[in-house]
Parts: structure tokens; sequence; C-alpha cells
């Protein structure tokens, strides 16, 4: 399939490119997407959660009063769950939340995430760019070409521009990051997507055994 490509003045410049239909033409899986999200946002769940039991907290351990004979439920020390300051039932613990998804599924979900883009023309290819100082201005101005003043935006890069990169970390709207560190999540959240057109063979390498594509973040615990 031909997608067009653009110019940094929004305008088309009468070329296409030619992209994988395998890529870019199929039919979104929405499961494959939602398993993939849930994996992505489990991952970045740093499980460092943690309450006191009984036997973790502060207090006597002697026995409140005598087993029998006072006419009251029996209690145990001040420690107890059922005293105000005691310990917790059940709390949760420190734990990792790692899910993993097989190779397949994983890009499947991207390959969904990217179709989807193109299915719903909120995917631009637009001409190879840098600029010779790190200005917000010039960014801005690439945007207001394309229509996408304050539409959440990721810019995929074909390799680290520092200019570039510097251009667009200031405008909140804007997600700048080269093509074969995107997540499909990455991919997915933001409403356009706009791609340096020789990013494409980035893209597409990144499914045949290219440099492997981060999916999921996790931080990670020492346990």
């Amino acid at each position: 399939m031909e997608l067009e490509v653009y110019n940094i003045s929004g305008a088309k410049t009468g070329k296409k490119i030619s992209v994988d239909e395998e890529i870019f033409g199929i039919e979104p899986h929405e499961h494959a997407m939602w398993l993939a999200i849930k994996a992505t946002l489990a991952n970045r769940r740093s499980g460092t959660h943690s309450t006191k039991g009984r036997s973790e907290v502060a207090g006597s351990t002697r026995k409140l009063f005598r087993q029998k004979g006072t006419g009251r439920a029996r209690q145990g020390d001040i420690k107890s769950p059922l005293h105000p300051g005691g310990g917790t039932m059940h709390g949760p613990k420190p734990h990792k939340y790692v899910q993993t998804l097989p190779k397949k599924v994983k890009q499947l979900a991207r390959k969904s995430a990217l179709s989807q883009k193109v299915k719903a023309d909120a995917f631009y290819i637009v001409e190879d760019f840098s600029w010779n100082e790190a200005k917000t201005k010039n960014m801005e101005s690439l945007l207001k070409s394309l229509n996408l003043v304050g539409k959440q935006s990721l810019l995929l890069t074909t390799a680290h521009d520092e200019n570039v990169y510097k251009s667009g970390r200031n405008i909140p709207t804007l997600t700048v990051v080269e093509a074969d560190k995107a997540s499909m999540y990455d991919i997915w959240k933001n409403r356009v997507l706009i791609v340096q057109q020789s990013a494409i063979p980035v893209i597409e390498q990144g499914f045949k055994g290219g440099k492997p594509q981060v999916e999921v973040e996790h931080i990670a615990l020492n346990m």
C-alpha cells in the first residue's frame, strides 16, 4: 500500500511511499491491543505498597485481661487488628506485577495500533527534517501546518536528533521518540502519529528481526 508524504509546511509533496500492508494495513485486533496495554500499565507499577501486620506494629505484648470470667470477648494484646493502632489484616505487601506476552501477540498489537492510526487518517509521513538549533517555535510551526495544534501527537524520528527533541519537549501535547523505541502503548494513546519518512523502514525492520522494540516498562524490585 502507498501513503502520502508531507513536507514540513504541511503540504502534500505529491510523492507516495510504499509501506508494508501487513504492518500498516491490517484489521486492528482490539483484544491484542488490550492485552498489550494491560501488560504495559501493570509492568509500570512499582509494587512497593506495604502495610504492617500485628507482628510488625509497635506495642505491648501483654494480654489485655484474663481469658475467662470477665464476661467480655477474649482478647490478646493491644496490637490486634481489632484495636486502633493495631496491625492490618490481609493488607498489601510488596510484590511484582509483571505480565509477559508472546512475541506474536506483541507484534500483532503493535501492527494493530499502527494500522488503526492509518485507518483513522491520523498517520502523517513527513519528509526528513532537522534544524540547526533547538527552538520550540520550529516544532509549533510544523504542528500548525499539519493542523495538529492541541492534539496529543507522537513524533517518530529515524534516530536521536537533539535539536528536534529539544524543540518538541516543551510542547505538552507532543512526544518525540525514536522509531525503534516507541512502544505500542505510546502509539495507541496518542491521537496522531507523525513519522519521518526514513523512519518507516526502521519500523518495518523491527518486525523482521531488527532492533528489538520496547513494549513494556518495568520498575524492578529487589525481592
